[in-house]
C-alpha cells in the first residue's frame, strides 16, 4: 500500500483553486473523515480500488505560508507517506494563463530543496494531460515548472523546506480567476491526483530515466513536453532556472556543493543532465563537472526535440 496526502487551503480569500477541488472530490469520491485533526482541520481519507490510501487535508493557509507552524504536524501525521502535494493557484506577473502545473519544491536561490520523485512528477503530468484531452479542455496547457516554494516569498524560512522528507508537489491551476474558477480544469485536477500511483498498476511507468534540468526561463517548454512525450519515458527531479541559478552563483567553485545537494534530494538516480543555451559558459562548466563526476551525460536542451536519440 502507498500512501498520498494532499493540502487544501480553503480559504477562498487565498486559494480560489484548493477549495474547489475539494469540493470536486468530496462530491465524487467517498471521502470518509479521519480521526484526527491537522492543526485543527478536518482530514479525509480515501482508499483506492489498489489499497493506497489518500489523505485530503483542509489548512487555513497555503501551507507553503506558514511552515514554521505546519512543519512539526507534517512530521507527526504524514512523515511515512510516500508523496504530498499542495493542490492551489498558480499566478505572478507575467505569469502564463490557462495552465495545469506540477513543480518540484525548492529554493534555488538559497541553494535548498525538498525531496522529489520524478515518478509521482510524471505519473501526475501524463493523468492532467490525459485528463486534459478527454475533458476537451482544448485552451489549456499541461506544464511543469521551474523548482521554487511559495513559501519563499512570504517570507518564511527557506531551511524548513527540507525538513519534511517527502516528496512534496505543488500542484496548480493557473493564472486568472477566470482559469482558477473553470469546472473542467478543477475536474481535471481533481481527478489526476489518485493517478499519482499509477506506476503501481502498469510496472513499466518504473522504468524511466531522469533528468537535471538547468538553465532555461520559468516555464521551458522543452522541460514540459520531454515529459509528456511518451516516445520514451523520461521524467525530471529537479528545474534549475537559469535566471536563480545566477541568482544564486552556481558559477563559482564553492556553489558546486550545491549542485550535487540538488541531485542527493532527486529520490531516483539521474541520467543526465540538461543545460540550455541562456545559461553562460561558467554555469555550463560547473554542470558538465557534476556530469563527469556522475558519470552521466550532459547535453543541450535542443536535443530533448528527439527523445529516442538522447544518449540515456
Amino acid at each position: 500500500m502507498k500512501k498520498a496526502v494532499y493540502f487544501f487551503c480553503t480559504d477562498y480569500e487565498r486559494d480560489e483553486v484548493a477549495p474547489r477541488v475539494l469540493d470536486y472530490s468530496k462530491g465524487n469520491y467517498d471521502l470518509k473523515l479521519a480521526d484526527f485533526k491537522f492543526a485543527d482541520r478536518d482530514v479525509y481519507e480515501y482508499t483506492d480500488d489498489m489499497g493506497n490510501l489518500f489523505s485530503y487535508v483542509e489548512t487555513d493557509k497555503v501551507l507553503s505560508y506558514d511552515y514554521d507552524l505546519y512543519i512539526p504536524l507534517l512530521n507527526k501525521y504524514f512523515g511515512d507517506y510516500d508523496v504530498a502535494g499542495v493542490v492551489n493557484w498558480h499566478g505572478g506577473k507575467n505569469a502564463p494563463d490557462k495552465i495545469l502545473t506540477v513543480h518540484s519544491t525548492g529554493d534555488v536561490v538559497g541553494k535548498v530543496f525538498a525531496p522529489s520523485n520524478p515518478i509521482y512528477l510524471r505519473n501526475l503530468l501524463l493523468a492532467i494531460e490525459e485528463n486534459r484531452v478527454k475533458e476537451g479542455l482544448d485552451d489549456f496547457t499541461t506544464m511543469t515548472e521551474a523548482t521554487h516554494w511559495t513559501g519563499t516569498i512570504q517570507g518564511q524560512d527557506i531551511n524548513l523546506i527540507d525538513k519534511y522528507q517527502v516528496p512534496i508537489f505543488d500542484i496548480e491551476i493557473g493564472s486568472t480567476l477566470e482559469s482558477w474558477k473553470n469546472p473542467i480544469a478543477v475536474c481535471i485536477l481533481a481527478n489526476s491526483l489518485l493517478r499519482v500511483f499509477d506506476n503501481e498498476k502498469d510496472p513499466s511507468l518504473n522504468d524511466i530515466k531522469v533528468l537535471l534540468c538547468t538553465g532555461g526561463m520559468h516555464f521551458e517548454e522543452s522541460f514540459s513536453n520531454i515529459i509528456l512525450n511518451t516516445e520514451k519515458p523520461i521524467s525530471i527531479g529537479h528545474v534549475l532556472s537559469g535566471q536563480w541559478m545566477v541568482q544564486g552563483e552556481y558559477d563559482k567553485d564553492e556553489n558546486y556543493q550545491y549542485l550535487k545537494k540538488c541531485v542527493e534530494s532527486i529520490s531516483m538516480k539521474v541520467d543526465g543532465i540538461v543545460f540550455h543555451d541562456n545559461i553562460k559558459s561558467a554555469y555550463k562548466n560547473q554542470v558538465k563537472k557534476l556530469g563527469e563526476e556522475l558519470g552521466i551525460p550532459v547535453f543541450k536542451y535542443k536535443k530533448l526535440k528527439n527523445p529516442k536519440d538522447l544518449p540515456l
